[in-house]
């Protein structure tokens, strides 16, 4: 009998949901309520791709990859934590699924690859391991309680599946900021995939002042000349004083969007007392963060951005047709990979 949660291809240990398993039965058998896709892109988390890449260099960030699924039967990094998404086409959906999904279906799943059973068939043999979209042949299965998008036609398919990685933390932005009359608005990695879709997000939600912190001049450069924030600032997001400096008048909503470890006091101290903190980066230690504010006698609400909010898909990929600078700045980034 199949679960709804994934509860049946948990192969170790037994009895725990698929994102706490050791490993998952991947076999591309389609159960009643799964759908099974022919995967063809897996788009690593960024704070996953970066820290396997620091540690196995891209010369051997493939393998790892390779490993990771091979031992697990799903991607999901041992150090992080975190895994992805991926695209692909349903080959085969259970007559009882209720994702409304059909077979030639181009989609995007909208939940991680730390939970999806995953098979990969072809060495990831068109990937050089410099870029986190990974070029893939292979199966996965989804579950009665996943979720997934289908691609829209008029957005290249990488463009989208970019968008779509990162489409809560936009979403949870609006919710948050439309919560108060007119914050001032900081995001930490505003230059970045999920940043930039955040700072339109605020803005349309009727921000009064947005800060975008960045870690270099040239992205600086970028984020002034995209016109995303009134504020743009340098400073290192792992370095609390640097941050608190640099933002200077502290501000309502905190937004963290960056791929390192180590930035949550920075985040704390730049947000006003009865301020919120939204921590979208899987690299966030949430320990740290409860322990610092209280260290810091710091009066913050602080939030866990799970990347699920009803209607996310549709309003991340909204906000990249209706702003032209968001969706420049995710070319321009696909270009540099390229």
């Amino acid at each position: 009998m199949t679960s709804p949660y994934g509860l049946h291809r948990v192969l170790d240990p037994a009895g725990v949901l698929p994102q706490q398993a050791r490993r998952l039965d991947a076999t591309p058998v389609c159960g009643p309520d799964e759908v099974l896709v022919d995967v063809s892109r897996l788009n690593l988390d960024a704070a996953s791709y970066r820290q396997l890449r620091e540690e196995h260099g891209v010369a051997g960030v493939r393998r790892a990859v390779l490993d990771i699924v091979a031992a697990r039967g799903k991607m999901q990094n041992p150090v992080t934590g975190s895994g992805g998404m991926l695209l692909g086409t349903v080959r085969e959906a259970g007559p009882r699924s209720p994702l409304g999904l059909r077979p030639g279906d181009r989609i995007a799943t909208l939940v991680s690859l730390t939970l999806t059973p995953l098979r990969i068939t072809d060495d990831l043999a068109a990937w050089d391991g410099t870029d986190e979209q990974v070029p893939c042949r292979g199966t996965a299965v989804l579950f009665g309680r996943s979720i997934a998008a289908v691609l829209p036609d008029d957005l290249p398919e990488p463009l989208a599946l970019s968008v779509l990685d990162v489409c809560g933390a936009p979403a949870l932005t609006d919710r948050v900021v439309r919560r108060r009359h007119a914050p001032s608005v900081l995001v930490l990695g505003g230059g970045g995939k999920s940043g930039s879709l955040s700072l339109a997000a605020a803005r349309r939600a009727g921000a009064s002042r947005l800060v975008a912190l960045v870690p270099t001049a040239a992205e600086a450069a970028a984020v002034r000349a995209a016109g995303l924030a009134d504020t743009v600032v340098v400073a290192d997001a792992r370095d609390p004083l640097a941050v608190a400096d640099a933002v200077g008048d502290r501000v309502d909503v905190t937004v963290v969007c960056v791929d390192v470890p180590g930035c949550e006091h920075g985040a704390i101290l730049a947000t006003a007392d009865g301020g919120t903190v939204v921590f979208f980066s899987m690299a966030t230690s949430f320990p740290a963060a409860a322990l610092g504010a209280e260290g810091l006698a710091a009066d913050v609400e602080m939030l866990v951005g799970n990347g699920y909010v009803p209607g996310h898909a549709a309003f991340a990929l909204d906000l990249l047709r209706g702003e032209p600078a968001v969706r420049a700045l995710f070319e321009h980034r696909q270009t540099q990979q390229a």
